[in-house]
């Protein structure tokens, strides 16, 4: 992609700044501001190219304020990328610190018009480390006053959206079923598990072999990463980066169910309707994933207890049941289904403040 295209966006605002001594581009790009300050976590990975970048980070800002409208979180949405020169464990402690005050004076810039949270490749003492320069970071450790990590949130929500979906499809519970996730983080590690203790039999994928080998340790099944695609299974869960369902994986996936925690997963509106018309239920990620940005926006903006974030993520299952009683009533796809539910959801936020 050129960087004229990837500029053609027509989102809210666009943030770029380059740093000669580390080699490291940062991109800050809000999406929408219509239901409170835009929001999104930092992204730190290696780019092609700064055009990439820059589609990347305009994706995913999309799909935060779908996931805030969706989830009635008075934010909007935003997100960081920083395209790295090299991967990001091989890049030293000095020149990741410096990376990491440059992207907090650019937020700072923004005045509370972003705020930014743990994302691939960051984590909850990066943003100690944000916080230092700027106030507007979520995820910082228990100990800096922060929510911590929210993984695991993150995680039951998939869970129930996972299990909703399955339900859905007419496969019943979990139980049983062959579950297939790729990615082993955080998210994706917790959620093999909370699958397992459900009863489903575990296929694993992830670049980390040390990970794949305490999987498979606990009973798991190891896919090769080649096969990941190509493997049968009844539900697919993609828990590692997005754009994983292109066309031409619609075409040939052989799963009844694709729920997982990456965000962006379908590439294209073509594979969302290829795997509709082929009857493989899809849980819109920025429905299933929006745990994380309850943990966070719940804890650290509205004062919730941990009772309260944990209801709210068990509840993404019943906001799945209503997505697909939409798609069911207006024969759309599910992903166009939770994009209506998530502009009522919008209008009905924006009138109940614009009235009170």
């Amino acid at each position: 992609m050129s960087i004229d295209s990837a500029l053609n966006w027509d989102g809210e605002m666009t943030v770029t700044r380059f740093d000669r001594e580390t080699g490291a581009h940062f991109v800050i790009r809000l999406d929408s501001t219509q239901l409170g300050p835009a929001a999104g976590g930092t992204r730190a990975a290696q780019y092609s190219q700064l055009a990439d970048a820059l589609t990347d980070a305009g994706k995913l800002a999309g799909a935060m304020t779908l996931k805030m409208a969706v989830s009635n979180l008075p934010m909007g949405g935003g997100k960081s990328v920083i395209a790295l020169p090299a991967p990001r464990h091989s890049i030293d402690p000095s020149t990741w610190a410096r990376i990491l005050r440059i992207h907090a004076e650019n937020i700072d810039k923004l005045s509370g018009n972003y705020w930014t949270g743990p994302d691939v490749n960051t984590n909850s003492a990066d943003m100690d480390t944000l916080n230092d320069t700027t106030e507007f970071v979520f995820g910082r450790s228990l100990e800096r006053g922060g929510a911590g990590s929210s993984a695991f949130t993150t995680a039951v929500g998939v869970f129930e959206a996972m299990k909703a979906t399955v339900a859905h499809r007419g496969l019943g519970s979990l139980d049983g079923l062959t579950v297939l996730v790729q990615g082993l983080g955080a998210v994706g590690g917790s959620l093999a598990s909370l699958a397992a203790e459900a009863g489903a039999q575990l296929l694993v994928a992830d670049t980390d072999t040390e990970r794949v080998a305490h999987a498979v340790a606990l009973g798991h099944t190891a896919v090769a990463l080649e096969d990941v695609l190509s493997t049968p299974c009844d539900v697919f869960a993609p828990c590692a980066m997005g754009g994983v369902i292109t066309t031409e994986v619609a075409r040939t996936l052989d799963c009844s169910v694709v729920a997982g925690a990456a965000n962006n997963v379908i590439a294209d509106e073509a594979a969302s309707d290829i795997l509709h018309a082929r009857g493989i239920l899809y849980a819109p990620d920025f429905v299933a994933n929006a745990g994380g940005a309850i943990h966070l926006v719940g804890r650290e903006v509205l004062g919730w207890s941990e009772s309260v974030v944990h209801e709210r993520a068990v509840a993404i299952g019943d906001t799945l049941n209503q997505v697909f009683e939409i798609s069911d009533n207006d024969g759309v796809t599910p992903d166009e289904a939770a994009r209506t539910l998530a502009g009522r959801r919008a209008r009905e936020a924006s009138t109940t403040t614009a009235t009170a």
